[in-house]
């Protein structure tokens, strides 16, 4: 941690997630007594990137926006218990000042209560894309700035490939897809590997599927739902897909897809930089939609939140807005975002990172026509995507069985209906 001792510059880092212990009840949990009005000595700071330890740049980064006469204490978590924990926080009146949250969980967040308003925290909302803001926006009200952006796309070892004797200008849809494949196992390699892991990594990672086959996230039993759940089931039940994917995490998918083995990965934006410097040559396509053309792939990237106070709100609040400030405030952005490997959620801002570094010109219709995992559902997004990940989950293990895999989907639409 660093204690500054005199204003910070415009330095720039990512508003993040992380589990900080209760404080008794003597005094609030920033190092602050609980009366209102009392200056923060300590601003807390959470992020869902336990990769980078105390001793990384990322951290340093992060330190170094704490307003002037305070320590900036960072706490990083898996991204999976971070609104639970945030709950848990905001009822104690033990929340953090700052938190970096995954964006389809901001709606869920808001109406419970959990965060406070732009208007709270007079926060600069910027002008970020309406597709990669929208998240924040709920029942008139702004909640948070997204940090930045990220989406996926069909990465493919060329070399693997090349033996196999596909072309990857053949392949425009998912017959053709299947059809590498096929031609990849055939010639010894192995196919394919994603993140197909309970939870919202896992549907992150099916809704390119998902979209790609028509269905939609207001009906998440449809027979296009189906289909897309057969997909990904057929890949395990042929060997196309190892059967790790089950459990494999996006980190430990793209593992798979770095020794070289395998033909194609989906995964994020965020290796683009780590595909260049591989042995084998590593090139990023489009996620096929069933009947072509480029499948809708969803929006990933956290917004930097103020949680909800009662004792000393404002103090809290005005931490708050110099933190985010700090971190995507006016000309912060890029630098915070290079830090992630991450797109800028202001388009103009982000042709500067493009212009700056070929290795995302292939992104950057991606990240253009992303959409939004909450635009349709809003608070509701996080019950569906609960029931699409057990559907998907069953699909896995069903590894092609046609009836198991309709029964899954089935099954998701009953629970979202209740």
């Amino acid at each position: 941690m660093i204690t500054k001792s005199i204003r910070r510059t415009g330095l720039a880092a990512t508003a993040v997630l992380a589990i900080v212990s209760l404080a008794a009840c003597g005094s609030d949990s920033n190092g602050s007594a609980a009366g209102d009005g009392e200056p923060l000595t300590t601003v807390t700071f959470w992020d869902p990137y336990p990769q980078y330890d105390d001793s990384s740049d990322w951290a340093k980064y992060v330190e170094s926006c704490a307003p002037e006469g305070t320590t900036l204490e960072r706490t990083a978590t898996p991204n999976g218990d971070i609104l639970n924990s945030l709950t848990s926080a905001v009822r104690e009146d033990n929340a953090p000042d700052v938190v970096l949250l995954d964006n389809p969980a901001v709606p869920d967040a808001a109406v419970s209560g959990l965060l406070a308003s732009s208007d709270d925290v007079d926060l600069d909302i910027g002008d970020a894309d309406e597709n990669l803001a929208g998240p924040g926006l709920i029942d008139g009200k702004t909640y948070g700035v997204p940090i930045g952006a990220n989406t996926l796309g069909l990465y493919y070892n060329a070399d693997v490939l090349k033996s196999a004797g596909v072309d990857p200008a053949s392949i425009t849809d998912w017959a053709s897809l299947d059809d590498a494949l096929a031609a990849v196992t055939a010639d010894g390699s192995s196919g394919i590997t994603f993140a197909g892991i309970a939870g919202e990594e896992g549907t992150f990672q099916f809704l390119p599927w998902f979209w790609g086959a028509g269905a939609s996230l207001t009906d998440p039993g449809s027979p296009e739902a189906v289909e897309a759940g057969q997909l990904l089931s057929d890949w395990i039940g042929e060997g196309y897909a190892p059967k790790s994917a089950i459990t494999d995490n996006q980190s430990a998918s793209w593992d798979l897809f770095l020794t070289g083995d395998y033909g194609f990965a989906v995964n994020g934006s965020w290796f683009a930089k780590a595909a260049t410097e591989q042995d084998f040559e590593a090139v990023m396509m489009p996620i096929p939609a069933k009947d072509g053309g480029a499948a809708p792939v969803p929006t990933g990237g956290e917004f930097a939140v103020a949680p909800t106070h009662q004792s000393n709100a404002q103090a809290h609040y005005d931490a708050a807005n110099e933190v985010i400030d700090c971190l995507v405030g006016n000309g912060n952005q890029v630098t915070t975002d290079d830090q992630l490997g991450y797109f800028a959620a202001n388009a103009e801002e982000r042709q500067t990172q493009i212009d700056a570094d070929a290795i995302w010109t292939p992104w950057a219709d991606a990240i253009t026509n992303a959409q939004g995992r909450t635009s349709d559902l809003g608070a509701d997004y996080t019950g569906t995507s609960g029931a699409l990940s057990a559907a998907e989950q069953a699909s896995l293990n069903a590894a092609g069985d046609e009836d198991a895999v309709s029964q899954a989907f089935a099954e998701a639409a009953s629970s979202v209906s209740q």
